[in-house]
């Protein structure tokens, strides 16, 4: 059986059964949950991001108010 048929049983199960059975499956894969909805960025990621603000606080780069990156966007303003 493929991973995507065991992905579709599964769903079908989870959707069909009792509720006690929803939270003892959840109980059980709790943490990786949790693990995987949380957000962290690579040690490579934060160093783009640190050379970002360090040219942004030198006025050494184009920033954009919030409105003026809803307009650019939405295709209402160029960059």
């Amino acid at each position: 059986m493929t991973v995507a048929a065991i992905r579709e049983k599964i769903k079908n199960y989870v959707d069909d059964v009792d509720d006690k059975k929803v939270k003892a499956l959840y109980t059980l894969l709790q943490d990786e949950i949790e693990e995987s909805a949380s957000f962290s960025l690579t040690k490579e990621q934060l160093q783009i991001l640190d050379e970002e603000h360090a040219l942004h606080i030198a006025g050494k780069s184009k920033s954009y108010s919030w409105e003026e990156t809803k307009e650019i966007l939405r295709g209402k303003k160029a960059m």
